[in-house]
């Protein structure tokens, strides 16, 4: 499935919700089901510097893929992370660099969270397109 897609079906199951509550329960929710980083893994290299929480993400590069695992200590920013990764794991890292960000903004995330966790919701995306970066740099 194309980023966009998922983005897309993000946005639709975000808008079922008639309030932020809800919202935040559903985002805890999909942390639990976020494809965890190996516990050898938490390291500090793949700590993510200016989160409130701690996140750990890790990206290999499968084929010409780039698969994203993550953990936090935070349920409410394992379930960000885990929005991010189902967006942009199993994707070429050309796609992820070209994919737009304007999903954050259609659900309303970022204008609810606080301005920490704003912040380390950007910072998740540049390490996402970090890894990106690197694993397209090595073609």
């Amino acid at each position: 499935m194309k980023i966009k897609d998922i983005q897309e079906e993000i946005v639709d199951e975000f808008s079922m919700f008639d309030d932020w509550m809800q919202r935040y329960e559903y985002i805890i929710d999909l942390g639990k089901n976020l494809p965890l980083i190996k516990d050898e893994a938490k390291t500090d290299n793949n700590l993510i510097k200016g989160c409130q929480s701690k996140v750990w993400l890790q990206g290999e590069q499968n084929d010409d893929k780039v698969v994203f695992t993550a953990d936090s200590d935070a349920i409410l920013t394992k379930g960000i992370i885990a929005i991010l990764i189902r967006t942009f794991s199993n994707q070429s890292p050309a796609d992820i660099l070209a994919a737009d960000m304007d999903f954050i903004d259609e659900i309303g995330l970022k204008e609810h969270l606080s301005p920490t966790r704003a912040n380390g919701l950007v910072s998740m995306i540049k390490n996402i397109k970090m890894y990106a970066l690197a694993f397209d740099a090595k073609k």
